[in-house]
């Protein structure tokens, strides 16, 4: 008889993550723990909590509201950057509340914090401190501009205006744009991932944790630079170019009669093929486009040619019509368009949102884990503090070891 095959594990299972985030940037690290199959404890105060918890809009038994009706309406923030979490409450200002925290980190493999720069340290929970306690503890810190700069809070727009980021997109003369989604917020976080990993990769073979130290400003800069924007400066070549980057020429966004599409032409086959979609087969021996340099010297007029032509269509034809000649063509879509592919749903790179109560009548999606793997898989424990220290008793009675008598004095002392 066949036998069925074993589950897949997580790659992270059996790794224990103290959890000291808020907001987005943080959380969003420790939800990519979580989703590897990490154990995250999240930490949060005894009154107020995560302050993800206050955004807007909120899901529960009246459906979406931008402003909560219910006691148990959460906020669509809190449902997804909690999700898989175990939730405890925890007064860190409390001389009681950091012997528990301490108690925590000795159980503990990483440790997460994202508060202003020192912080941490005055509140006494800092690495130092807990490498005194757990030496193969690892320690990470995501600040907006760096674990030991105190220059003060950053917020991703600040961060976005910072790093240069807002004049990467818009045309020449035109205001700066912030980028859509909270790019700094989501991109730091990911490499705090990175160095937690790699740290950890050097505790097997040395035994020692470390801290790990990743600043916003820094990441979403470090992506800024991989262009070459004073080389572009002095060529005398326009850096921001609006929907199309001049220097691939064609290569972009270009109209249509219903919407735009996003072409990309670069090479001579692709040129060519894109000139005969137009019904322009000509255009590959004309002098302006015979060869790519011709193109980004003559850009301008190439791209107004190709708008010509696509602003008569509608997307599906011009989508067609590329496609059938090789062209790298594809719809600029919605993001409620986008979260429903195929494509990214049977990956569970984007995955339902659900209310543990409540349904809901919109198709409500959020972000997975963008990873596949051969021998592993990913996924999140069915755990979320819907309330702040809803897994108390798990985490304090079953982890430490905490009796009645302990958990009934630290409630009465304000410590949980």
């Amino acid at each position: 008889m066949t036998q069925p095959p074993t589950p897949l594990a997580r790659p992270l299972e059996g790794l224990t993550v103290i959890d000291l985030t808020r907001a987005l940037a943080g959380p969003y690290a420790t939800l990519l723990l979580a989703g590897l199959g990490a154990k995250v404890i999240k930490v949060e105060e005894p009154h107020g909590g995560d302050l993800a918890r206050e955004n807007s809009p909120y899901l529960g038994r009246d459906g979406i509201l931008v402003e909560r009706a219910h006691e148990d309406d959460i906020s669509l923030s809190h449902l997804t950057r909690a999700r898989g979490k175990y939730g405890v409450s925890l007064n860190l200002k409390h001389p009681e509340g950091k012997k528990v925290f301490m108690d925590l980190v000795a159980k503990a493999d990483i440790v997460v914090e994202n508060f202003t720069a020192g912080t941490a340290d005055r509140l006494g929970v800092g690495y130092e401190a807990c490498k005194a306690v757990n030496p193969g503890v690892v320690f990470a810190s995501l600040s907006g501009f760096g674990a030991n700069n105190h220059s003060g809070k950053a917020m991703d727009v600040i961060i976005q205006a910072l790093s240069g980021a807002m004049f990467t997109s818009g045309e020449p003369g035109h205001p700066p744009v912030r980028i859509g989604i909270p790019i700094a917020d989501m991109l730091a976080p990911v490499f705090t991932v990175i160095g937690i990993l790699a740290a950890i990769e050097q505790r097997h073979r040395t035994g020692e944790g470390q801290h790990v130290d990743v600043s916003m400003l820094g990441a979403l800069t470090s992506f800024v630079a991989i262009e070459n924007w004073s080389a572009m400066a002095a060529a005398g070549m326009e850096a921001r170019t609006g929907l199309t980057v001049q220097r691939l020429s064609p290569f972009g966004v270009f109209e249509c009669a219903d919407g735009y599409v996003a072409v990309v032409a670069v090479h001579e086959p692709l040129a060519r093929g894109l000139f005969s979609a137009m019904g322009e087969p000509d255009l590959a021996q004309d002098p302006r486009f015979c060869n790519r340099d011709a193109r980004v010297a003559n850009a301008e007029v190439l791209e107004a040619r190709i708008n010509a032509w696509s602003r008569t269509l509608p997307v599906a034809d011009v989508v067609a019509a590329l496609e059938a000649r090789g062209v790298p063509v594809a719809p600029v879509r919605h993001p409620e368009d986008a979260l429903v592919d195929p494509r990214v749903v049977e990956r569970h790179e984007t995955m339902a949102v659900e209310h543990p109560t409540y349904g809901s009548t919109v198709d409500l999606r959020t972000s997975g884990v963008p990873i596949q793997f051969s021998a592993a898989t990913t996924g999140f424990d069915d755990a979320l503090p819907v309330s702040i220290g809803q897994h108390n008793d798990a985490i304090y009675r079953e982890l430490l070891g905490y009796s009645d008598t302990d958990m009934a004095r630290l409630k009465s002392d304000g410590v949980l």
